[in-house]
């Protein structure tokens, strides 16, 4: 019986693509690196901010110091820019508010972290969501389950009871290092090949589909 959802942030709940390149090449032109084109970061994203500053910088300045230099410059920035041009994918607001009418539990696990992740979600969903986690000082990111297995226990619900929805390859092996029900989505930044090659046992077009799956789950 499924019970809870979990969502990813960037690519599942909201298009956030365009704040988090503007804010990355805003970092990396003040160092006078060479910027990327917005697509570029659909692959630069959803390992963390340390993770997408290191992919953005040129290889040979990929040191452990420029890189949080960069994080550094990039964090003012965002800190301020985060909800410029991020808004809700389409249908995802009207399937938040059916699942949670309909008694279901919902969440967010990110790997962005936990301050600004509360941010973005505020600003585009307010307080609707039972508990939004984020990346921690002492916490693996995401593949690694422990941010899905410290939300499971939250909310009190058991693995097998709740299902995980991601646009990524890495958001589907959380889903099945954690043992929830893995759910890929095609509106975000990764294709269908990637959810697939890493697990993912449904895939969805439309947010809507996501209630059929619990539907035929919960028979």
């Amino acid at each position: 019986m499924i019970k809870a959802v979990l969502f990813d942030l960037d690519g599942t709940l909201v298009n956030s693509l365009f704040d988090l390149a503007d804010g990355v090449n805003y970092a990396i032109a003040s160092k006078g690196y060479p910027t990327h084109d917005t697509e570029k970061f659909k692959y630069f994203v959803g390992d963390g901010i340390p993770k997408m500053i290191e992919r953005a910088l040129p290889p040979e300045h990929r040191t452990a110091k420029e890189i949080n230099q960069v994080k550094n410059l990039f964090l003012s920035y965002y800190a301020i820019h985060y909800a410029d041009k991020t808004c809700a994918y389409t249908g995802i607001p009207e399937l938040v508010n059916d699942l949670k009418s309909n008694g279901f539990k919902i969440a967010v696990v990110t790997n962005k972290a936990q301050d600004m992740a509360d941010k973005v979600v505020n600003s585009v969903y307010g307080n609707i969501f039972d508990l939004v986690i984020g990346m921690r000082d002492g916490i693996l990111p995401k593949p690694d389950p422990t941010l899905a297995l410290m939300t499971m226990k939250h909310l009190n619900v058991k693995p097998t009871e709740c299902i995980f929805v991601g646009d990524s390859g890495m958001d589907v092996a959380t889903a099945v290092n954690s043992g929830a029900v893995p759910v890929g989505v095609l509106w975000g930044f990764r294709k269908q090949d990637e959810l697939l090659k890493n697990g993912a046992k449904y895939i969805i077009s439309k947010p809507q589909e996501l209630l059929d799956i619990i539907e035929e789950l919960n028979k």
